[in-house]
């Protein structure tokens, strides 16, 4: 059994550089895998390992400067869910290219999962969802707003767009994690919105909290690993990848004329050019000659 550790942290990292090497060489040791990222105005990512290698790992993070009170989410899966580890260095943990956006400074009221019902509920709320569209389309709480990005880097445009259509109305915000409302809450209150509210924990911790029986919650929440999709009580859902586009797909899916394995699904088939393709054909050919291998040696 593998435990998965999401998390974040905005903090102000002089030289994140200097950071990525010692956390890289510590996570590594440890046998944890999965993606981090540093910029300058902190961490990002999720990782995953046995028990004691993700203890190690988060020794570690919370000693950069700043993490000290650090908050991650846990969940556990039987695969693997990731097969290597990276730690990059970003611009921005979350990318939303607004420089003088600073969840340091300010940002929303957060509103736990046990009073978030009653808060989306009201009428004179506003429910907006800041994830991109192919997340969107999988699960969202009933009545969200779904401003139809294709990146968080457009949501700041849809606003100035849309701001009209939410006059006089208080502004409740979710995504998966928390990170990107903490951007967007602060971004909202930098245009003028009084009443900002964003989700604590984001949608996974709704999950884990709240029972199926009292939840707004439709469909299922996209995840960034091998699970693809989760649902109530963080249980892995259907769901399975296109690794030509990176969107999810259901099993049915897999039976429509446009899917081929690691190449295209339903989603992008008519996106990529032949070329793409065959460069997706390739890289499937390589990934299965390498588990061929692998098995070989383990069966050995």
């Amino acid at each position: 059994m593998y435990t998965i550790a999401a998390l974040y942290h905005f903090t102000r990292f002089e030289d994140p550089a200097a950071l990525r090497g010692p956390l890289a060489e510590i996570c590594c040791k440890a046998g944890v895998k999965g993606s981090l990222l540093l910029a300058k105005e902190g961490i990002n990512g999720t990782i995953a390992g046995s028990r004691a290698g993700i203890d190690t790992a988060l020794v570690a993070i919370r000693a950069l400067p700043g993490c000290a009170d650090l908050e991650w989410k846990e969940a556990t899966a039987e695969d693997a869910p990731f097969g290597k580890l990276k730690v990059r260095l970003k611009r921005e943990i979350v990318t939303m290219g607004q420089p003088d956006v600073d969840p340091t400074a300010a940002v929303g009221h957060y509103v736990a999962p046990q009073d978030w019902n009653a808060l989306i509920s009201a009428p004179d709320v506003a429910v907006i969802d800041t994830r991109n569209d192919y997340e969107v389309a999988i699960g969202t709480f009933e009545g969200a707003v779904d401003p139809e990005t294709k990146s968080f880097g457009e949501f700041p445009a849809w606003w100035r767009e849309n701001a009209h259509r939410f006059h006089n109305k208080r502004i409740a915000m979710f995504c998966t994690g928390g990170i990107r409302c903490e951007k967007s809450t602060n971004f909202l209150i930098g245009e003028g919105v009084e009443e900002v509210y964003h989700l604590k924990g984001g949608i996974l911790q709704y999950l884990e909290d709240m029972p199926s029986e009292d939840s707004l919650w439709n469909g299922e929440c996209f995840v960034f690993d091998r699970r693809v999709s989760v649902g109530h009580g963080l249980k892995e859902g259907p769901h399975l990848l296109c690794h030509g586009c990176r969107r999810p797909l259901l099993p049915a899916d897999l039976e429509r004329p446009e899917y081929e394995r690691g190449v295209s699904c339903h989603q992008c088939a008519d996106e990529t050019s032949e070329g793409d393709k065959e460069r997706f054909r390739e890289r499937q050919r390589q990934l299965d000659l390498a588990a061929a291998r692998a098995a070989a040696s383990g069966a050995a």
